[in-house]
């Protein structure tokens, strides 16, 4: 058989949760995903890439396991796809964080509310009366009980409180790029911390519903996942909001029956948790981060190999380890020599940012890329296959390698930098390693302030940080065509020609 027809057959789904339809076949079960259906945890941080929307989606695969375990039901609150239903908040001006909490808990009051009045099964006609007699009330009954209609109701009556005047202030962040602040004034004295939200009363509704779902002896969780993407280039609302969404949280730990469950990137909980914030650590006690080591990595890049039958009949994988199984894929080594990596470790090297992070995305995406180079060269050199060589050769996992740096650049560094951007773009065509005295140089800032100008450099990973030296990680350097090296000797030889 032709290696090209075997590579045709190793397909590993795709490496963004929300396409990829066979996720539940080769799904493996973490300490993560163990501590949030347990209940034990709320909160789920991720780094991006590291599998929060994945469990999200096994989560909601089995539901229904979970409710026969546990009587849980889990009613989502944002939308899967499309843009985030949570933008619509980008739609108003910048409110202050008492009027997002109360915004948060009229949207969970409505949204779970909407959604018992559709259990006829679990609620009795009295109850569900009560429920609906609440939300006529306030406004709050709506046909379209999906995240994104009732969503849409909230903000028919955010967008009706009077305001009195609309200001914005213009000036320059520490990037040199201009930054707008909107600042409102409501006509309502009582606006800026309502007790209420704009007369809603959403404590006598939640508390309601709780003791509701006490007397159907049901729970319910109430998911919510895309908050890194709503707010994104938005800090005026970001911040705000989302700390206002976790003082929510808090607040709705005094109710039994009524759960949130939060999937949050992990710089984005380090942002809108930076200054003061009380009771953290009992957010941080229910929250939990998602962290890979290298096994748990190749474990599931072979679940997903061993999940193509064919595949494991080919290459006689069924028997095999995982070590045993990846050295069917790949060689030893990708650089010849005794002190070269053997390919594992090369692979990881190169798929690791700045904080040490190795996100699974990065490495289904390597894999799949040297795939597709694999398959280019053999389209050009077709091979017959034995079971002494590896499917995929040294030089289509380099090429890969390549691709993925370029494509994580523009697709994820760059694209989420925002005002960061720009300090980014000073790094391209530059050499790898720098210390205080280059970057001063390349930064043009005095050598004392170095540390804090490239402190958010270090926080997303595009620094890794040793002494007084900073490293651009290996994921980058391709894709910004920055070189093998250190700066600070080839500026001191710039500067001797200069001299010269």
């Amino acid at each position: 058989m032709q290696i090209a027809e075997i590579l045709e057959h190793l397909i590993l789904g795709s490496s963004v949760a929300e396409f990829d339809n066979r996720l539940d076949s080769y799904f493996v079960d973490t300490h993560t995903f163990n501590e949030l259906i347990s209940g034990r945890k709320d909160i789920i941080a991720g780094d991006k890439g590291t599998g929060k929307t994945a469990l999200y989606r096994i989560l909601m695969k089995r539901h229904d396991a979970i409710r026969e375990a546990n009587g849980v039901r889990i009613v989502p609150a944002f939308n899967v796809s499309g843009s985030p239903v949570f933008q619509q908040l980008l739609s108003i001006p910048v409110q202050t964080e008492g009027q997002y909490i109360a915004f948060w808990k009229t949207y969970f009051f409505s949204l779970v509310g909407n959604w018992m009045l559709d259990q006829t099964e679990l609620f009795s006609i009295a109850t569900r009366n009560r429920v609906e007699n609440l939300l006529v009330k306030y406004g709050l009954k709506t046909i379209d009980t999906t995240p994104e209609g009732v969503f849409q109701k909230i903000m028919g009556i955010f967008r009706k409180v009077p305001v009195r005047s609309i200001q914005t202030e213009i000036g320059l962040n520490e990037a040199a790029m201009p930054h707008v602040t909107p600042k409102i004034e409501f006509d309502r004295a009582d606006a800026v911390q309502p007790p209420d939200f704009f007369g809603v009363d959403y404590w006598t509704g939640l508390t309601l519903l709780e003791a509701a779902l006490k007397q159907a002896c049901v729970s319910i969780w109430v998911a919510l996942d895309r908050l890194d993407e709503a707010f994104l280039g938005y800090p005026a609302v970001e911040i705000p909001a989302l700390r206002a969404l976790l003082r929510t949280y808090l607040d709705i730990q005094a109710f039994s029956n009524i759960k949130v469950k939060l999937f949050l990137r992990k710089d984005l909980f380090r942002r809108i948790l930076g200054g003061t914030f009380v009771n953290l650590t009992h957010v941080n006690n229910r929250k939990i981060e998602i962290v890979w080591d290298e096994d748990d990595l190749k474990n599931l890049l072979i679940a997903r190999i061993k999940d193509s039958p064919k595949i494991v009949s080919y290459l006689e994988l069924s028997e095999l380890d995982n070590d045993s199984a990846f050295g069917k894929i790949f060689p030893d080594k990708i650089s010849q020599g005794k002190k070269q990596s053997t390919t594992w470790n090369w692979i990881i090297s190169r798929i690791r940012d700045g904080n040490g992070v190795i996100a699974p995305r990065n490495l289904i995406d390597l894999v799949e890329k040297a795939r597709e180079a694999q398959l280019r060269c053999e389209a050009r050199s077709p091979r017959e296959y034995r079971d002494t060589m590896a499917l995929i050769e040294p030089d289509s996992v380099r090429k890969a390698h390549g691709e993925l740096s370029l494509t994580r650049v523009q697709d994820t560094l760059l694209a989420e930098a925002a005002e960061l951007a720009p300090l980014i773009e000073r790094f391209r065509d530059k050499k790898a390693e720098q210390n205080l005295a280059s970057l001063s140089m390349l930064l043009a800032v005095p050598e004392q302030d170095v540390r804090v100008k490239v402190k958010p450099l270090v926080e997303i990973g595009f620094l890794e940080e040793s002494g007084n030296t900073f490293k651009v990680p290996m994921l980058y350097r391709e894709g910004m065509s920055i070189t093998q090296g250190k700066a600070w000797n080839s500026s001191a030889a710039e500067a001797d020609r200069e001299s010269g």
